[in-house]
């Protein structure tokens, strides 16, 4: 079982007030959606899984704070702007009322490394884990979430893999873990929701 909500980056944590409630209604619509299909929540122990994100301006992006998935409904208040990182350095700096994301740096990287993705999912859901299991983009079982390893990892699917046409990856180090991204949060579910179908 996963620890998404556990921290492992250095953060430098900026408070500042939420962002405009129209600025992250896509993002709760999408984060709804999921919620209810139990692909973001909380494990018995408490302990959240699950993160969204958009573009923000060119090299920012808005992500669901830290252990966010024990709440049913999402307002400003639960988002944040991540508006630096440093792999070398396991750090991101991010601005807002809450820590951002234990997936910040995984999130990063794709921004990073597809100039036209504007939204990342991060989905738990065992059977389809399973299922996509190596037959999609899959990261090393070795590697651990939350990590600068995690996303050098996804920047190597990048590079050996068609990651930029499939839009979705495997965690096989993080038990139930499936990122897709797109170039909106439509088209990111739609990735996701469409692997469902094809592989249920």
């Amino acid at each position: 079982m996963g620890e998404t909500g556990v921290i492992k980056f250095n953060c430098n944590w900026i408070k500042e007030g939420p962002l405009d409630n129209e600025v992250i209604a896509d993002l709760n619509n999408w984060r709804d959606k999921l919620y209810k299909l139990g692909f973001i929540g909380v494990y018995e122990n408490r302990i959240g899984y699950g993160n969204i994100s958009k573009r923000y301006n060119k090299d920012q992006f808005i992500i669901s704070g830290t252990a966010t998935g024990k709440y049913k409904k999402l307002s400003a208040e639960h988002y944040t702007r991540v508006t630096d990182y440093n792999l070398d350095k396991n750090s991101v700096t991010a601005k807002g009322p809450i820590i951002a994301s234990s997936e910040s740096l995984t999130h990063a990287l794709i921004y990073e490394c597809d100039k036209n993705c504007n939204a990342v999912i991060h989905i738990h859901y065992l059977e389809l884990w399973n299922k996509m299991m190596n037959k999609v983009p899959t990261t090393e079982k070795s590697v651990e979430y939350g990590t600068p390893a995690m996303a050098k990892e996804v920047k190597r699917l990048f590079v050996e893999t068609d990651l930029s046409e499939q839009k979705i990856l495997v965690m096989a180090g993080h038990e139930e873990g499936i990122i897709s991204f797109g170039k909106d949060l439509e088209e990111a579910g739609s990735i996701l929701m469409e692997a469902l179908r094809k592989y249920k």
